[in-house]
């Protein structure tokens, strides 16, 4: 109640904005088919150790990843590393996968996995400057 006696009305604010940045994202997720591109994709790239012997150097790749500004996540759970491609593929659909087995960590390069399934062997610093470069140029 006010100090003039009438009774105080809940204020009700319509927001609309929401109502369509949800349906521009729906819009989004349907052109893409869930498949973003690298500059858009809320996870940029998932790195997969092979086994417990790659999971210190899987760490400090994300770490490296990070801290260059990509969305990187480290997939270290104890699943067969055919079941992480599959889900990182056709589940998160994530732009790049790092597959990091023991000749990477002996050699302290990168396998690299794309949407198109080809694997290529690189340096982290030039992984890093390519994405980085498709990002800042919003490629698809």
């Amino acid at each position: 109640v006010d100090a003039d006696g009438s009774k105080k009305r809940p204020i009700m604010l319509h927001r609309v904005c929401f109502g369509s940045i949800e349906r521009f994202i729906g819009i989004l997720i349907e052109h893409y088919a869930g498949k973003f591109p690298t500059w858009l994709a809320p996870v940029q790239v998932k790195v997969l150790p092979v086994s417990e012997k790659s999971r210190a150097y899987a760490d400090e790749v994300a770490a490296k990843l990070e801290a260059a500004g990509i969305r990187a996540v480290c997939d270290d759970r104890d699943e067969k590393i055919g079941y992480k491609i599959r889900e990182a593929r056709s589940i998160d659909r994530v732009p790049y996968m790092l597959i990091l087995g023991e000749k990477e960590v002996e050699a302290g390069n990168i396998s690299v996995r794309d949407r198109s399934n080809e694997t290529v062997q690189k340096s982290l610093d030039e992984f890093i400057s390519e994405v980085s470069a498709e990002i800042a140029e919003r490629r698809s």
